[in-house]
């Protein structure tokens, strides 16, 4: 009796351990096939060559008239737009890549825990995007201004493409990030880490923090580091207010009943 005893206790542990590898694998084939679709997509319109000129279009619009990007390796015309292909293929089809991580935690949580959970995945999602977004539109366009109006008549600016694709995607993954402050708050707080008290006693440290990231993350330039750093001090007050109210809806039963 007593040597069957450890073969009781794992009997049985095998399968479903393998039923959640075999969901995780399908969810990772869901969300690869949604990336190929996008890249495909975007393959045939508007086409890589067309990405990177979209993406390039707010310092080709601040250049001097006749000059343009430059290639200094051989394969860098071909390999570049082709990683800004597969990075707008990712960004398009992230919704579908966290609605598949959704749902293979989403089984195993409690009903309080998925109130916390697809907000926050739903929210910092939208954030990030926000961030890119208000990168693109608004920030390029200002420090390109901002820079070029530096350069001497006797410079003409001809930027290796390369070079800019890596600032771009620092800068996308910069402002990305910065505006996700409001979920760090929230998780903080929600997690029992700090209080609400606290955070608001910290708020003229983190703007100071704010200041401090921008300028060591961004250009050299007053623009950008204020574009950052300005966002940032809003968002963490925007994060107080939401944590109050998201810590009020997302409290587990027990606590409710406690609290009443």
């Amino acid at each position: 009796m007593s040597d069957s005893k450890p073969e009781d206790e794992l009997a049985g542990t095998e399968q479903p351990f393998v039923a959640h590898l075999v969901e995780l694998r399908d969810r990772l084939i869901k969300a690869m096939i949604a990336v190929g679709i996008a890249g495909a997509v975007l393959f045939l319109y508007p086409g890589p060559g067309a990405l990177y000129d979209i993406l390039a279009a707010p310092l080709v619009a601040n250049l001097p008239k006749g000059a343009t990007l430059i290639a200094t390796s051989v394969i860098s015309p071909f390999l570049v737009p082709l990683k800004i292909l597969l990075m707008s293929a990712f960004l398009i089809a992230l919704p579908v890549v966290l609605y598949q991580v959704w749902a293979f935690v989403a089984p195993g949580l409690y009903s309080h825990e998925k109130k916390l959970v697809l907000p926050l995945v739903f929210s910092s999602t939208v954030l990030f995007f926000i961030g890119v977004g208000f990168c693109y539109f608004f920030v390029f366009g200002q420090v390109f201004r901002f820079i070029q109006s530096f350069a001497p008549k006797s410079i003409t600016a001809a930027p290796d493409i390369e070079a800019y694709l890596s600032f771009v995607l620092t800068m996308f993954l910069a402002f990305g990030l910065a505006f996700e402050v409001p979920i760090v708050v929230i998780v903080l707080a929600r997690m029992g880490f700090v209080s609400i008290e606290k955070l608001k006693a910290f708020r003229a440290y983190f703007i100071v923090l704010a200041f401090v990231i921008a300028a060591v993350i961004t250009p050299p330039d007053v623009v950008s580091q204020l574009a950052l750093a300005v966002p940032m001090c809003l968002l963490y007050e925007v994060g107080i207010w939401a944590a109050q109210i998201f810590i009020k809806h997302t409290k587990p039963p027990e606590e409710t009943s406690a609290a009443s």
